[in-house]
């Protein structure tokens, strides 16, 4: 299983060193669940968890 970097500004799951939300790069490995939000707009989760934008993003994040 390969261990996926998360922002922890973002809470995006994260491909490389850096967000592709925010370009920083205060990543984590410590994190849990997952949502993937297709559409920001419409998605009750994705307001309740302040996403604004398409992806793959940790529930929690330590």
């Amino acid at each position: 299983m390969v261990q996926r970097n998360v922002c922890r500004n973002c809470r995006i799951l994260v491909k490389g060193n850096a967000c592709p939300l925010c370009r920083g790069n205060d990543l984590t490995t410590t994190w849990a669940g997952v949502a993937v939000i297709y559409d920001p707009a419409g998605s009750q989760i994705a307001k309740e968890m302040g996403v604004e934008a398409k992806g793959t993003f940790a529930l929690r994040v330590r």
